[in-house]
């Protein structure tokens, strides 16, 4: 089986231009393709992990990666897939996301001579002259034709800035520059990008006289068709400053039953035969548990992964090293004790005493395995000096501990 095979066996492939011509370059190791990666936050989350897996699994077949930076983009916005225009960011702001990105990206992708470059838009979109980008690029679009594209539908009933508009010529424009001088022949991309990954190869067509190649990957969705990586409390991100490893963790840990094989496959190294095992197995907690494992090595490092599954065994079944559970201190704790209300407060597990309340009545909050029922409870100092496990829900967990 060739890497293409596998893609596509994985259920990584979306849609395509040239299946023949692609699966060529990449089973033959001649791809040179790029992903862009536009620097809205100083972290990479859950929705860039495949994509980077992707460039991993590619690059260790001998095609070589390109990770590019939307340093220029990024000061524009891309509104696919979006019903409201993003936050527009200083340049300042942009540089340090990129510089966060590239550190991260180079846990999974071996950047260096002959190996994958990581550039950054913002060198040949920034200084851009306007007149000669309509003159050179602009009379290759139809207006007609963009206003059909995918990108952009969900923008038209609530109005799209011609800022935003631009954001197709921009991409188109990379995928220019880059096979001009770099001899990139592949773009990959989230499905969402199709219309835009379509005018840079026409772009290239026309103006180079070249072919180029456009490939989407499936995006990581759960069961219902929205896109994974979001909790209640924002995103998961690679950033364990963001997203601690035992957090990271327990989002695979706790994905649905229906998604766990098709994480394993887009996500994981596993193999495929070992995946075929894995979904014979009876016991899916097993397996989730093996997923959430795998997913964490990768991006936090074993000794991390190691570290979260034992806290997470000392949560699920009593037995295992709690040790590393997310943890909160509390100063000069009262000697008397202090109600649960406040103590949910103090570290963050509520905003008020009243969502606390909320959530008791609701059956919403355990402490040390035990279902709280009363409201009113008043904690100990000894206890909270031993330390006390609070589950809010059933995801989220917090060891509370009077320092």
């Amino acid at each position: 089986m060739g890497i293409y095979e596998e893609l596509e066996a994985r259920g990584l492939i979306a849609q395509v231009t040239d299946k023949e011509e692609i699966r060529e370059l990449i089973n033959n190791g001649k791809a040179i393709f790029y992903i862009g990666f536009d620097p809205t936050a100083d972290s990479l989350h859950v929705g860039h992990f495949m994509t980077l897996v992707l460039m991993k699994r590619l690059q260790q077949a001998g095609n070589r990666p390109i990770a590019l930076l939307g340093g220029g983009t990024g000061m524009i916005g891309d509104p696919s897939g979006r019903t409201d225009m993003r936050k527009m960011l200083t340049v300042e702001d942009i540089n340090h996301n990129c510089d966060c990105f590239k550190k991260q990206m180079s846990k999974f992708i071996e950047f260096g001579e002959g190996k994958a470059l990581c550039l950054n838009n913002a060198e040949w979109l920034r200084n851009l002259n306007y007149i000669d980008l309509l003159r050179e690029v602009g009379a290759c679009f139809s207006v007609n034709n963009m206003l059909r594209a995918e990108c952009y539908k969900q923008r038209m009933e609530k109005g799209l800035s011609f800022l935003e508009f631009n954001y197709m010529i921009m991409q188109s424009y990379d995928f220019y520059h880059l096979n001009k001088e770099y001899g990139c022949n592949m773009q990959f991309g989230g499905d969402d990008q199709w219309s835009n990954m379509l005018g840079g190869t026409e772009l290239i067509r026309r103006k180079l006289g070249k072919d180029a190649y456009a490939l989407t990957i499936t995006l990581l969705t759960n069961k219902e068709g929205k896109k994974m990586g979001k909790t209640a409390s924002g995103a998961v991100w690679l950033d364990p400053n963001k997203t601690s490893p035992f957090d990271f963790f327990q989002y695979w840990r706790n994905v649905d039953d229906a998604d766990v094989i098709k994480c394993f496959k887009l996500l994981t190294f596993v193999s495929l035969e070992d995946i075929a095992k894995l979904e014979k197995e009876e016991n899916i907690n097993l397996v989730k548990e093996k997923l959430a494992f795998e997913i964490t090595k990768m991006v936090h490092g074993e000794e991390e992964a190691n570290k979260a599954l034992e806290a997470a065994r000392a949560l699920f079944a009593g037995a295992g090293d709690d040790s590393n559970m997310p943890t909160a201190e509390i100063e000069n704790y009262p000697e008397e004790g202090d109600q649960l209300l406040n103590i949910l407060v103090k570290v963050g597990l509520t905003t008020s005493r009243g969502e606390g309340r909320r959530l008791i009545e609701q059956g919403g909050l355990s402490v040390d395995g035990e279902k709280v029922t009363d409201p009113n409870i008043v904690i100990s100092k000894a206890a909270l000096t031993n330390g006390i496990k609070i589950k809010k829900g059933k995801k989220v967990f917090q060891k509370v501990i009077a320092k």
